[in-house]
Formats: C-alpha cells, sequence, structure tokens
C-alpha cells in the first residue's frame, strides 16, 4: 500500500469517527427534546427518562482518530526527515562529482604539463648540440685556417732559405695536391656512402614499422589480401604516438581501418633507438598486408 493510500484510509476512518460522534450528539438532543408544544397540557403523573449513552465507545473511537492523526504525524515527519536525507545524499553524491571531476581536470592539466616541458626539454637539448656542433665546425675550421697559414708561412720561408731546392718544393706541392685531391675523393666517397647508409637505414625504419604494426594488428575477419592503406603518424622523439589517422587510398572496410590505427596506437610509440638519424616527426606510411 502506498503512502497516499494508506493517508485516505486513516482520513476516511477519522471522518466515519466523527460522524458516529455526530450522529450520537444527535440523538442525544432528539431524545431530550419534546415535539408536541401545541399539545393541549393533560395532568398526567410526571414520568422522566433517560438515554444513557455509551462514552467509552466514544472515548474509543476519539482514541483512535488521536492516535491515527498522531501516527500520520509521525509518518509524516518521517518522510519529511528521509527526504531530507535523500536531498542531502544527492547533494553529497552531486559535490563528489564534482570534485573527482575537478581532479581528473587537473591531472589532465598536469599531464600536459608535463608533456609540454618534456618538449621543451628535448627542443633545449637539440638546440645545444646544434650549438655545440656549429662550434666544433668553426673550430675545425679555425684550425684548418691556422694549419695553412703556418704551412703557408713554412713554405715562404722554406724559398728563402733554399732557393736551390726550388724543384724539390715544386715536386712536394705536388704531392700535396695529389694528397688533398685523394683527401676530397675519400670524402666524397664517404658521403656517398654515408648517403647510402642513411637510404638503407631509412627501409629498414619503414620495415621496422611495418613489422612492429603487424604484430599489433588484431586482424578482423573482413580484411583480405592484398591490403593497403596509407596512414598519418604523427610522433615525437622517442617514438611516442601522438595521433594516427587514414590520409591516403585504403582498400580495407571501416572494420579493417579501425583495426590498423588501434594497432599503431596499441603499441605506444613506434621504434626509434638506432633510427634517430631518419627519425621524423610526421610520416606517411603504408600498412601492407598480403596474408599470413
Amino acid at each position: 500500500m502506498s503512502f497516499w493510500q494508506e493517508f485516505n484510509a486513516r482520513l476516511r476512518a477519522l471522518g466515519m469517527a466523527l460522524g458516529v460522534h455526530v450522529l450520537m450528539a444527535a440523538l442525544v438532543v432528539v431524545g431530550t427534546m419534546d415535539w408536541k408544544p401545541f399539545r393541549k397540557p393533560q395532568n398526567v403523573g410526571l414520568t422522566i427518562e433517560a438515554v444513557i449513552v455509551d462514552t467509552s465507545e466514544i472515548k474509543k473511537q476519539r482514541d483512535e482518530a488521536r492516535k491515527a492523526a498522531e501516527m500520520e504525524d509521525r509518518r509524516r515527519q518521517r518522510n519529511e526527515e528521509l527526504e531530507r536525507q535523500r536531498q542531502r545524499e544527492e547533494q553529497r553524491a552531486k559535490d563528489q562529482a564534482e570534485r573527482r571531476q575537478r581532479e581528473l581536470e587537473e591531472q589532465k592539466k598536469r599531464e600536459a604539463q608535463d608533456r609540454l616541458q618534456q618538449l621543451r626539454m628535448e627542443r633545449e637539448r637539440k638546440l645545444e648540440e646544434e650549438r655545440l656542433k656549429q662550434q666544433r665546425e668553426l673550430e675545425q675550421i679555425r684550425a684548418e685556417r691556422e694549419a695553412a697559414e703556418r704551412q703557408r708561412k713554412l713554405e715562404e720561408e722554406r724559398l728563402k732559405q733554399i732557393e736551390a731546392r726550388k724543384e724539390q718544393e715544386l715536386l712536394e706541392q705536388q704531392r700535396l695536391q695529389r694528397e688533398a685531391a685523394a683527401q676530397r675523393q675519400r670524402e666524397q666517397e664517404a658521403r656517398e656512402f654515408r648517403a647510402g647508409q642513411i637510404a638503407t637505414l631509412d627501409q629498414n625504419y619503414q620495415l621496422a614499422i611495418q613489422s612492429f604494426v603487424t604484430q599489433n594488428w588484431l586482424r578482423p575477419p573482413t580484411a583480405q589480401t592484398g591490403l593497403r592503406c596509407t596512414l598519418k603518424i604523427v610522433q615525437i622523439p622517442g617514438g611516442e604516438v601522438i595521433s594516427a589517422a587514414i590520409s591516403g587510398k585504403c582498400n580495407g572496410d571501416e572494420a579493417t581501418r579501425r583495426s590498423i590505427l588501434a594497432a599503431v596506437e596499441r603499441g605506444g610509440a613506434l621504434p626509434y633507438r638506432g633510427f634517430e638519424d631518419v627519425f621524423q616527426r610526421e610520416i606517411d606510411f603504408i600498412f601492407i598486408y598480403d596474408g599470413d
């Protein structure tokens, strides 16, 4: 039984009790009245009639009505207290939710600040490395110029002191030119060899990324052999993936595309150690699947 049904039942019981009281009072009044005022008086003996009213029943009904009212009042107070308690709990839950939300926002801000600090430190480190590299290059050029200047002075002094050895000096000069040419040739070959190494390292880097993504790929049933999907991956030094998206042609369905992106992000960080020389913040990567 709901609260209002019980309340209506109590209210009807109270109304019936009050109606019984009014009816019994009316009977008492009627019983004591003489309804024949125009009848001629008769000499009859004095007759005394008394109506006995059972007040215990009236008192009992009155007590029940009072108790019902008191119970209804206590019920109302209890319901009001329960309502206040519910409101307090709702407010407490709301406050806790707002506090958790603030804590999450503060945590996100701290994480963003940490990432910015790491990026700033990495940029400063690279700038310092570049400055030191330029300084070393300048010192090397200065040393080469000083060496060349000393060599020139020695040559002049030698020409002044030993005029007879002009032919020998000419031969020495030619030897030095040949050595310089040979040095330049060696340097050119070293540069070409380094360029070949970089190209090979870049190919190995692409293969390492392909292997990494393939190992983390959970192939959906709809993926077919001959799959080719071009992705744009944004990363930071260390290989941590910032974002990944389909940026070009992809002959896979939507489920296959999502699985490839999930494979890139699932690993957390792409191969980095050993590939620093060919690292790029943004790379275009072609995911290939030709069957197991």
